[in-house]
Formats: structure tokens, C-alpha cells, sequence
């Protein structure tokens, strides 16, 4: 399968604002509505890209874990499924490094990964030795990673129709809980980021016009973050390399502020551990790895990459599982409302 370039036009709208409307996108793009909601639903039958949402969770308590795990070979393909299948376990994937698997897991609290994660990680049969690092800060991540498809006339038209706020990373705001009504809807949008109002009240059996002033308030809480995900193998960038470097204490931000100015960068977090800071960037080539190696030398000299792993496959992609072609294959495996992440690689 190749995406055309009107696909990945229209994804790169999702990607900023993955709820727009098909009538503002048309506006953007100068396709007909129509013909934009048509080619999106098979963008997403296909599983060639796809919208979630995810909750924020309080950045003050959330617990990002990296994990690395080593398997008996012999059952790797089993371990894999395994770890897959752990709501918690955001991220499985196989990598050509040191370690057999890496993981990317969240929490709402430290307490909760050593406590209800770590052990059912200890009793997935061969299973090994893991590793396991913590985020101390979250730098970037997945969801406001652009594939760079729009003109500049389009990125300034679609940035005047979703306002400022839409492009950036949006905090969680203060204010009142929710109400469970409300909660409600957040295992649909996880799901699909832009289920409608209708097709939700049908599944809740709930009117149309309630659910509709549900989701508005859910949705202008700032409790979740949307994004729109590109299965990688039609991207345009199809290797995943991922960086382990020690960073000067005090120099983390000035780092993540240069690594912003690199559009291949997807995911940068300080980290405890053997190493202080993690990069993951997705290149066009095998070749980019020492281009990429390069421009993180030139922008951060102080730095220092201690290793590189170059991801093999991935199974699972922030909840959702994916075919060997990296497309989606429709299920997704969260841990729902409880659950707190911010958009991950």
C-alpha cells in the first residue's frame, strides 16, 4: 500500500487538529467535504492511520517507566503477546540493541507500576531479566509530531482555523471533576478520536443532544489529548532509531529546546538511570542514523550517546496493536479511564 500525497495532506490536518471538522478541512485542503470523510474512512479501514485520544493525568504523579526486557528466544513471539496484552504496557518493541524488548509503560503512580505491573511482567513466561528506567521529565512526544505534508499557505490556513491551541500540547486545566456520564465516553475516543456525538449516544443509548453537551464539555476540559497516528511503514520515515546519551544536569531543557528544532525527533524524555536522557527519532533511511547521530553533536555538543538502538518491529503503539506492516489491526488495549497518559512516541 502507498499513500497518495492528498493522504497524507489530509492526515497532516488530522495531525494538528485530529476533531476538525470535514467542512473546515475541505476549506484547508480544497477537497470536498465528502470526498475527505470517504478517503479518511478508508485511511482507517485499512488501518493506515488512525485518531485516539488519551488522558492526561497529572504530569506531577504520572509514572513513565522505560523497560527493558530480555526473553528466551524461543518464545519471544509469545512474551511479545504477553506483554502486549498488559493495559498498562503502552509501547512493545522488538529492537536491535542490547535489549530483546523495550517498553514503554504509564502509570498514575509510582506505587502502581512496582506494585501491580512489575509483578505481572515477572510471571510472563520467558521472560528473563528487565531493566527498567523511570521519566523524570517528558520533553516531546508522539502527538505533535508532523509529517510536514502542507504547503505553507495550508499549515496557515488550518493553524487560523484551530487557533493556537489545537497545534501546541495542551495542559489539563483546573476545575470541577467530571462527572461519570461524562467519563463514560473516553473508552470511544480512545477508540476513535473523532467518534461522533451520534455514534456514541447509540451505543449508550443515551439522546443524541445529551451526549453532544457530554462530549463538548469533555472534550473543552483539557483532560484529554488527541492525536492522529500513521502506520510508520507509510510515512515516509521508516526507521525507528532510538538514542541513550547522558546530558548535563541543568542543560536538559536548553537540549529539548534544540531537539524541537529537528523534525525527524518523535520522542524526548530525561530518565534516570545509566543514562539521563532518551531520543527517539524516526529517518527515512539506515543511512540517517549517523546524519541524525551528526545533528544531535552539532546542536547539543555537550552530550554525550552512549548507545543507539534501531527499532526491528513494534507490536503495540500507545495501546494500540499493529500488524507486522506496522498498519493497525483494530483492537486497542488500555487500561481506560484510570488511566493517565500524555502522547508517547
Amino acid at each position: 500500500m502507498v499513500l497518495s500525497e492528498e493522504d497524507l495532506a489530509l492526515i497532516n490536518v488530522l495531525q494538528v487538529a485530529p476533531r476538525i471538522s470535514w467542512s473546515d478541512a475541505a476549506s484547508v485542503l480544497g477537497v470536498h467535504p465528502t470526498k475527505l470523510a470517504a478517503r479518511w474512512d478508508k485511511l482507517r479501514s485499512s488501518g493506515a492511520a488512525w485518531t485516539t485520544a488519551h488522558l492526561i493525568g497529572d504530569p506531577k504523579q504520572r509514572c513513565l517507566a522505560l523497560v527493558d526486557v530480555d526473553c528466551d528466544m524461543q518464545v519471544r513471539s509469545d512474551v511479545t503477546a504477553a506483554l502486549a496484552a498488559i493495559p498498562e504496557v503502552l509501547t512493545v518493541e522488538e529492537a536491535a540493541s542490547n535489549r530483546d524488548l523495550m517498553l514503554t509503560v504509564i502509570t498514575p503512580t509510582l506505587k502502581q507500576f512496582t506494585d501491580q505491573v512489575l509483578p505481572q511482567i515477572k510471571e510472563i513466561p520467558g521472560v528473563l531479566k528487565y531493566r527498567t528506567s523511570l521519566g523524570t521529565r517528558l520533553h516531546s512526544a508522539g502527538h505533535i509530531w508532523r509529517l510536514n505534508a502542507l504547503d505553507k499557505a495550508k499549515l496557515n490556513a488550518l493553524n487560523t482555523i484551530v487557533g493556537s491551541e489545537a497545534v501546541g500540547w495542551a495542559e489539563a486545566r483546573s476545575g470541577s471533576p467530571l462527572p461519570p456520564t461524562h467519563l463514560d465516553l473516553i473508552p470511544f475516543l480512545v477508540r476513535d478520536g473523532r467518534a461522533s456525538a451520534a455514534d456514541i449516544a447509540r451505543s449508550l443509548g443515551r439522546s443524541p443532544a445529551t451526549v453532544q453537551r457530554q462530549l463538548n464539555r469533555l472534550v473543552s476540559s483539557g483532560l484529554l489529548t488527541f492525536r492522529c497516528d500513521i502506520a510508520q511503514e507509510l510515512s515516509g520515515y521508516p526507521v525507528s532509531c532510538q538514542w541513550f546519551a547522558n546530558v548535563p544536569p541543568g542543560q536538559h531543557e536548553a537540549a529539548a529546546a534544540e531537539l524541537r528544532g529537528l523534525r525527524t525527533v518523535r520522542f524526548s524524555v530525561s530518565t534516570s538511570g545509566r543514562t539521563n536522557f532518551l531520543i527517539l527519532m524516526w529517518l527515512k533511511s539506515l543511512a540517517d542514523v549517523m546524519n541524525a547521530e551528526l545533528a544531535l553533536q552539532q546542536r547539543i555538543p555537550e552530550i554525550e550517546l552512549v548507545e543507539s538502538a534501531v527499532i526491528l518491529s513494534c507490536a503495540k503503539r500507545m495501546g494500540w496493536m499493529l500488524n507486522p506492516d506496522s498498519t493497525a489491526n483494530g483492537t486497542v488495549v488500555v487500561s481506560g479511564t484510570e488511566m493517565p497518559p500524555l502522547g508517547l512516541p
